[in-house]
């Protein structure tokens, strides 16, 4: 099977693509091909266009898709990222072993129509949802942090989830846009999580009192937060997630709650992460380091290379400054950024047009 479609169609009336919304997770044969949609006005922001990927499918060892079978992932989306989030949707699809069987969320905070007629065009067999986060949710709730990509809105819509999701979805993989996978995420959606809401890679060895300021460690009222526990940094940007039990628990309004807190006393540096460490750390699931290979971004100031850490690799995560595509097209790569052009499905627009 070629690895490209012989075939794109480059203009479309924006009418078909309302059409296309009223039927969002349809898989047919005979799906419409969008490559890019382009308005005319002189305020249009450009939309980017990418090759069509293969049409994935399941194997002979693979059960119809079902709603108990189904995988549910969730990925912010974002214009700026919309690149690495069509990479990681290709590299977990393309390792699945039951890809049909994959369903995705994305959460926006703008639901526009061409971006979504992008992703259907490049996966015209994809099941996937849109959905709206109200970036006033977080308004006035947000502390700047060292890095300002921290500190937009849609970085926080994890901890919205579980309003946002429908009720019936009970268990979700959370995922950055900065990833790949290289194994079968059926693997990870497996874990058992016990009676606990979350499973994540734990890393103990970190120095956790690294994640929060002199302030916070210094009120006894406040450290005290973590007695009884062992806590552990975790990263939340690759995260099994029991929506239905977080629901229960009202954890959104006790991640809310800490976020009032730094406001008034700024205890810690960074924008999402801590809250979520807050209530959670030494209090998840565990699992297996292969699963989150985090860091290739490097540090969140300067973005220097990093290379990988030693054993398997189920997931390469580029957290830190450093993005792989911004770093590829500025001719300044690090290693490990050759590991992610493979799944780059991007094309300039110039190249698009004269396809």
């Amino acid at each position: 099977m070629a690895f490209w479609s012989s075939h794109s169609y480059h203009f479309l009336l924006l009418g078909l693509l309302s059409l296309l919304l009223l039927h969002p997770t349809t898989n047919t044969t005979a799906a419409i091909r969008l490559h890019i949609v382009q308005k005319t006005t002189p305020s249009a922001t450009t939309v980017p266009a990418f090759r069509e990927a293969p049409a994935f499918r399941n194997g002979d060892t693979c059960c119809s898709p079902h709603k108990d079978d189904t995988i549910h992932i969730v990925m912010p989306l974002d214009s700026n990222y919309i690149r690495g989030t069509i990479a990681a949707v290709l590299s977990i699809l393309q390792h699945s072993t039951c890809p049909e069987n994959v369903s995705f969320h994305f959460l926006s905070a703008h639901l526009e129509l061409e971006i979504y007629s992008l992703i259907k065009s490049t996966f015209p067999y994809l099941t996937f949802k849109m959905y709206r986060f109200d970036s006033n949710r977080v308004r006035g709730k947000i502390s700047k942090s060292i890095r300002q990509a921290l500190d937009q809105p849609l970085n926080y819509a994890r901890i919205y989830m579980p309003d946002i999701l429908p009720i019936d979805v009970k268990r979700v993989i959370y995922l950055d846009s900065d990833i790949i996978v290289v194994d079968d995420i059926a693997k990870l959606w497996g874990v058992d999580l016990g009676k606990k809401v979350l499973a994540a890679p734990e890393y103990c060895h970190a120095n956790f009192t690294n994640y929060f300021t002199d302030a916070f460690w210094s009120d006894v009222n406040l450290s005290r937060t973590f007695e009884g526990r062992h806590p552990c940094y975790f990263n939340t940007g690759v995260m099994v997630v029991d929506v239905d039990q977080w629901r229960k628990g009202g954890y959104t309004q006790k991640v809310e709650e800490w976020m009032a807190v730094q406001k008034q006393k700024r205890i810690y540096h960074l924008g999402s992460l801590p809250p979520i460490l807050l209530i959670f750390a030494g209090n998840i699931k565990p699992v297996d380091h292969r699963w989150n290979q985090h860091g290739l971004g490097g540090d969140n100031l300067e973005g220097k290379c990093r290379g990988l850490h030693p054993g398997p690799i189920s997931l390469l995560h580029w957290s830190g400054k450093g993005k792989p595509w911004l770093r590829l097209d500025s001719r300044r790569t690090c290693t490990v950024d050759y590991l992610w052009a493979p799944y780059d499905l991007y094309r300039s627009s110039r190249v698009a047009l004269e396809d």
